[in-house]
C-alpha cells in the first residue's frame, strides 16, 4: 500500500513539474535587417507609454501621494527595471520567443506555467475593465457628466458596499462591442499603429508643455488655508480629497510605498524588447541597454505628466477617472480639454483592442495546452487560413507564437464577457489596485524563475526532454559525483550546502537552490509584514520585534549565501543578470513589500481568483494537459504558445 501511494505521489509530482518541449525556431525568409538598440528602445516605448499613464496618476496623486507622485514613480520604475532585466535573461534561455506563460512552461514546468498564465490572464481582464471604465468617465465628462449623474441617482442605494457606487453600462457596452469586433476578426494596419503611436506622443507632449506653462508652483506648497478656501468654493464637478499635512509630501513616507505599488502598472511592457532583441546583431548589449533606456525615458514622461497635473491642479481637486482633461478646465483652457480628451479616448480605445487580442490569444494557448477547458480553444470550421494581426509590438509577440487558422471564438467571448461584467460592477480604484498587484505578482514569478534556472543543470528543451524525465525517475547506477549522496550522512549533506562537490550544477544542487529560494521568499514575506505593521517599534529598538527582525535578516543572509555557493549553469546566453543572487534578494523584497502595501480587499480578490484557478487546474487541467498524451501525440502538434 505504501509503495502504491509513493508511486502515485511521484507521478503526481512529475505532472506538476512536467516541462513543455520547445523546438528550434525556423529561420525567417524575410530580408528585414536585425534591429539595433534604437529600434528596441522605440519598441519598448510603444509598449510602456500606453494606457497606464492616463488612468493611474489621478487617483495616486489625489489620495496617496500628492505632488510627491514623482517619487512614487521612481520607486516603481526601479522595481520594474530589476524585473525587466531578469525577464531578459529568462527569455534568452529558450530557443523560441514567446509569452511569459510559454517560457515558464518550457523552463519551470506545468504548475508554475499555469500560475503564471492564470495571473497574467487576470491582469489582462482587469486592465480591460479598468481602461473601459476610464474611457467611460472621460467620455461622460465631455458631455457634462449626465450619464454618471443619472446612473448614480438611480442605482447608488442598491449597490453593495464592495462594488462601485453605480453600474457603468457605457463601459459594459464598450467592452462587449470590442469583443464582438474582435470575434468578427477586425484587422488593423501598420498605418493605424503608427498613427496611434504618434498621437500618443503628441498628447503626452502637449500635456507636459501645458503643465509647465499654466502650472503654479504654489500647488506644491499648499496649506490648510488653501484647502479651506477650496472646500468653500468647490462645486459638484470636483470631489474634494484629503489635505493630509499639505506641502509636497502630504501623506508621509508610508504613502510613497503604497503609491509606488499602485504606479507599478505604468512601467510594464518590456516583453516586446526581449522578443525583438533576440534577432539583434549584438543582443547581449542591445537588450539590457534598450530596457534601461526605455525605462528611463518612460520615467521622464511619467514624471513630466505627473508634475504637469499637480502643478495645474491642487492634488485634492484632481478628478479621479478623468484627471487630465479636467485639469485643463481648472486652468481655463476649455478648448484644450476637448483636444486632450479626444486624443486620450482614441489611445485608450486602441489599447483596449490590443489588450483584448492578447487576452484571447493567451486564453487560446492555455486551453489548447489543456490547462483550461478545451472548448475555449474552439475555432469555427468555416474560417479560412488567416490570422488576426494587431500591429502593436506587444501584440505581435502573441501572433509570433500563436497563429491559429481562424478566430478562437470562445477564447474571445468568455474572457471578454468577464471583463465587461467587471467593468460594469467594480469600482475604478479597486480595479487599479488589483491590476497593479497582478503586475507585482507576475514580476516576482519572473525573478524567482531566473534565480532557480541559473543554478539548474543544462536542459536541452528538445524532444529528448521526455527521455530525460523518464531517466530521472530511475536510480542512478552509472558513475558520477553525486550517486552516493542519497545514502550519505547528515554531515555530508550539510557540507554540500557550503562546499558543493561539483563545479557545474547537478540535480542535487538545483534542488538545494530551489528550496533555499522558496525559503528566502517566505522569510521576506514575514519580514515585510513585520516592517509594515510595526516599523516604528522595530526601528525604535523594541526588544522583541527588533530581535525577530534581526534574526530574520540573519536567516535570509545565510540562506542567500548558501545559494551563492552553489555552482551556476555555465551555458552562454545573450544576456545574464549580474549580481545574482543579490539582485533576486533586492527585487523580491521590493516586490513583496510593495504587495504588502495593497489593501485587504485587493488581497481577498486575488485569493478568490487563485482559488478558482487551482480548482480548475487540479480538477481539470492536470488531467487534460498535453503532457498527459505525449506518448500518443506527435511533438509537432504542440502549440508554441
Amino acid at each position: 500500500m505504501s509503495t502504491m501511494l509513493g508511486q502515485y505521489l511521484r507521478q503526481f509530482g512529475q505532472k506538476l513539474v512536467r516541462r513543455k518541449p520547445q523546438f528550434r525556431e525556423e529561420p525567417e525568409s524575410s530580408e528585414t535587417p536585425p534591429p539595433n538598440t534604437l529600434d528596441l528602445v522605440v519598441i519598448g516605448l510603444d509598449n510602456m507609454l500606453g494606457a497606464g499613464i492616463y488612468i493611474l496618476i489621478g487617483g495616486v496623486a489625489k489620495y496617496i501621494a500628492g505632488p510627491a507622485i514623482i517619487l512614487f514613480l521612481l520607486v516603481a520604475g526601479l522595481t520594474t527595471l530589476l524585473s525587466g532585466l531578469c525577464y531578459v535573461e529568462l527569455a534568452a534561455g529558450v530557443e523560441k520567443p514567446g509569452t511569459v506563460y510559454f517560457i515558464s512552461y518550457v523552463t519551470m514546468g506545468q504548475l508554475y506555467a499555469f500560475i503564471t498564465g492564470w495571473n497574467l490572464l487576470l491582469y489582462l481582464i482587469i486592465a480591460i475593465a479598468c481602461i473601459a471604465r476610464a474611457w467611460s468617465s472621460i467620455f461622460d465628462s465631455l458631455i457634462g457628466n449626465h450619464i454618471s449623474e443619472a446612473l448614480e441617482g438611480t442605482f447608488s442605494l442598491q449597490m453593495p458596499y464592495f462594488l462601485a457606487s453605480f453600474p457603468d453600462f457605457l463601459a459594459l457596452g464598450l467592452v462587449l462591442l470590442l469583443t464582438g469586433l474582435l470575434a468578427l476578426r477586425v484587422y488593423e494596419s501598420t498605418l493605424i499603429y503608427k498613427v496611434f503611436t504618434g498621437l500618443n506622443i503628441l498628447v503626452l507632449s502637449f500635456i507636459i508643455l501645458s503643465g509647465f506653462i499654466k502650472g503654479d508652483l504654489h500647488n506644491w506648497k499648499l496649506t490648510e488655508q488653501d484647502y479651506t478656501l477650496a472646500a468653500a468654493g468647490s462645486g459638484d464637478a470636483y470631489s474634494l480629497g484629503l489635505l493630509g499635512s499639505g506641502g509636497f509630501l502630504p501623506f508621509a513616507f508610508d504613502g510613497i510605498l503604497q503609491g509606488a505599488a499602485t504606479c507599478f502598472y505604468a512601467f510594464v511592457g518590456f516583453a516586446g524588447i526581449v522578443n525583438a532583441g533576440r534577432k539583434a546583431s549584438n543582443p547581449q548589449w542591445s537588450m539590457p541597454l534598450a530596457v534601461m533606456i526605455s525605462f528611463f525615458i518612460c520615467f521622464l514622461v511619467c514624471f513630466g505628466v505627473s508634475a504637469a497635473l499637480t502643478l495645474m491642479v491642487p492634488y485634492y481637486l484632481i478628478q479621479l477617472e478623468s484627471p487630465l482633461p479636467q485639469a485643463f478646465i481648472y486652468v481655463g483652457w476649455n478648448s484644450a480639454k476637448y483636444v486632450v480628451a479626444v486624443g486620450t479616448l482614441s489611445i485608450l480605445l486602441y489599447s483596449l483592442l490590443s489588450i483584448m487580442f492578447i487576452m484571447s490569444q493567451l486564453t487560446y494557448a492555455m486551453a489548447e495546452d489543456g490547462l483550461l477547458f478545451r472548448g475555449l480553444a474552439w475555432i469555427p470550421a468555416h474560417t479560412d487560413a488567416h490570422t488576426i494581426i494587431i500591429r502593436t509590438t506587444y501584440a505581435r509577440i502573441i501572433v509570433h507564437t500563436v497563429a491559429p487558422t481562424g478566430t478562437p471564438i470562445m477564447a474571445v467571448l468568455v474572457p471578454g464577457t468577464l471583463a465587461a461584467v467587471m467593468a460594469l460592477l467594480f469600482d475604478f480604484t479597486d480595479l487599479v489596485d488589483l491590476m497593479s498587484f497582478q503586475s507585482l505578482v507576475a514580476h516576482s514569478l519572473v525573478t524567482f524563475s531566473v534565480l532557480v534556472l541559473r543554478y539548474q543543470p543544462a536542459q536541452n528543451g528538445s524532444k529528448k526532454e521526455k527521455t530525460e524525465e523518464e531517466t530521472e525517475t530511475k536510480p542512478e547506477v552509472e558513475g558520477g559525483p553525486l550517486e552516493s549522496e542519497p545514502e550519505a550522512g547528515t554531515s555530508n549533506i550539510l557540507q554540500s550546502l557550503w562546499f558543493p562537490p561539483s563545479t557545474i550544477p547537478t540535480r542535487k544542487s538545483g534542488q538545494i537552490v530551489y528550496g533555499c529560494a522558496s525559503l528566502v521568499v517566505l522569510l521576506l514575506i514575514i519580514l515585510s509584514l513585520i516592517l509594515y505593521r510595526w516599523s516604528s517599534q522595530v526601528f525604535s529598538g523594541d526588544p522583541v520585534l527588533t530581535t525577530v527582525a534581526l534574526l530574520l535578516l540573519l536567516l535570509i543572509t545565510g540562506v542567500t549565501l548558501i545559494i551563492w555557493r552553489q555552482p551556476q549553469n555555465p551555458s552562454t546566453l545573450p544576456f545574464r543578470v549580474p549580481a545574482l543572487p543579490a539582485l533576486f534578494l533586492v527585487s523580491t523584497f521590493m516586490n513583496v513589500y510593495l504587495m504588502i502595501q495593497m489593501t485587504t480587499r485587493t488581497w481577498a480578490q486575488f485569493g478568490i481568483w487563485m482559488a478558482i484557478g487551482f480548482a480548475i487546474y487540479f480538477g481539470y487541467g492536470i488531467q487534460h494537459s498535453l503532457g498527459e498524451n505525449n506518448d500518443q501525440q506527435p511533438a509537432a502538434s504542440t502549440s508554441q504558445t
